[in-house]
């Protein structure tokens, strides 16, 4: 609730404040809270929805604290009504609804995942017979898909982020209720407390209904199980270090598997260990000077950027660090999504919003703070290489985007 609030692990895109609760007045909060759940559903960046947190204020971007609060009969109503007219959205969806308590305050949250069947269109009023629309996220504000943003809404429709879909032939033991545990304790929720392994998983929205029984989702299995590269081949990252240079006869070697957190932290504790420091004393001042031969932040940037934003959908190569004397690169697969260009990447450019190649692990990976909110990534690149003195990281695709690359130069004094 408190990453909600301060919105320390999730864009500011994805959450909305509503200080009162108001289904009277045909334009009011209700009718505002019903488009931005339309809008959240539709999930046009694939973030995986977002969230509506009612009875608290906001100012200048930021949560009135301590919350302003519902009242008992305020929670039950605004529950009632939500769930009564989201039946108006078609086709039909259902946030997830849950009071919470804050500073002895009541709220109620409202969380929108992105919808299996969108685009959804939501009335602009609460009169009867108010026309539908289709709304979207754009920046914080909910605004009807119109133009170009409709048409990539229409493209959308159907196409579930392959994270997201259901694994038919997987059977849903696979999915480590364990490693859930764990991820859930390391983050401080509450779903922890949960005794029931389905339920709990049913929760978190890892599993879908199929007949008579459940099937995991993909990202169950690339965030939660042992052998991800069972079903997706490739699911791994690879280290090669070549000392005499890329046509040197000298290879030193490393593989990082397991579910998807693992692999990120395996990889980065071992480029911990191995990056080479240099202490620096001046004599103009008593601190001394930490330079790496790769700032640690870009490193990690990096790794976690190649791990989120592949494809994990078909056979595509594990993601690969390399090593060499002057250089580290780290090569991922496929390229970027269409829409995002070189020029983008130059440092005090900015990657434009566009549509995610996975929603839910880039969730997972940034509630254990291995990800940051969307966008920040290259220019904390950029600023850790350049606090460091080091030469910038260049940023590579071709023109058919089949990878991605990111190299950072070495720094030239260690």
């Amino acid at each position: 609730m408190r990453a909600l609030l301060y919105r320390s692990r999730i864009e500011s895109s994805r959450v909305e404040f509503k200080s009162t609760w108001d289904a009277r007045a045909s334009r009011g909060t209700a009718a505002q809270v019903l488009r931005t759940i339309c809008a959240f559903g539709n999930d046009i960046q694939n973030l995986n929805g977002g969230y509506i947190v009612i009875g608290v204020a906001e100012e200048g971007g930021q949560a009135v604290l301590p919350p302003s609060g519902l009242n008992a009969d305020e929670v039950t109503a605004a529950q009632q009504w939500i769930r009564g007219n989201c039946n108006r959205i078609v086709p039909a969806y259902q946030p997830y609804l849950s009071p919470e308590t804050v500073d002895g305050r009541d709220l109620l949250v409202v969380w929108a995942p992105g919808g299996d069947t969108r685009p959804y269109q939501a009335p602009e009023t609460l009169d009867r017979n108010s026309e539908r629309f289709y709304y979207i996220r754009q920046g914080a504000d909910t605004v009807r898909a119109e133009g170009e943003m409709l048409r990539t809404l229409i493209q959308l429709t159907a196409r579930i982020p392959h994270d997201d879909r259901r694994a038919l032939n997987v059977p849903l033991e696979q999915v480590s209720v364990l490693l859930v545990r764990r991820h859930l304790q390391g983050v401080g929720s509450l779903l922890q407390d949960e005794p029931d392994g389905l339920q709990l998983l049913r929760q978190m929205r890892l599993t879908v209904p199929v007949n008579a029984h459940e099937a995991p989702r993909n990202v169950a299995l690339l965030m939660f199980s042992d052998e991800p590269e069972r079903w997706f081949p490739g699911a791994r990252v690879e280290y090669a270090a070549f000392p005499q240079g890329p046509g040197g006869d000298l290879i030193h070697e490393h593989v990082f598997t397991g579910a998807i957190p693992q692999q990120v932290r395996s990889c980065l504790q071992f480029l911990r260990g191995i990056i080479r420091t240099r202490i620096e004393k001046t004599r103009i001042r008593p601190e001394t000077n930490n330079l790496a031969a790769y700032p640690m932040d870009a490193v990690e940037e990096a790794v976690v950027n190649a791990v989120y934003h592949r494809s994990y959908d078909g056979e595509y190569e594990p993601v690969k660090v390399y090593s060499y004397p002057d250089r580290m690169q780290i090569v991922s697969y496929p390229g970027p999504v269409p829409g995002i260009e070189p020029h983008h990447f130059l440092p005090g450019n900015r990657v434009p919003p566009a549509p995610a190649r996975n929603r839910r692990i880039g969730e997972f990976l940034k509630e254990l703070r291995l990800a940051e909110g969307r966008g920040t990534g290259i220019g904390k690149i950029h600023n850790a290489m350049r606090a460091n003195g080091s030469p910038p990281a260049v940023f590579e695709f071709n023109a058919d985007r089949t990878y991605f690359s990111v190299t950072l130069p070495i720094h030239p004094g260690v």
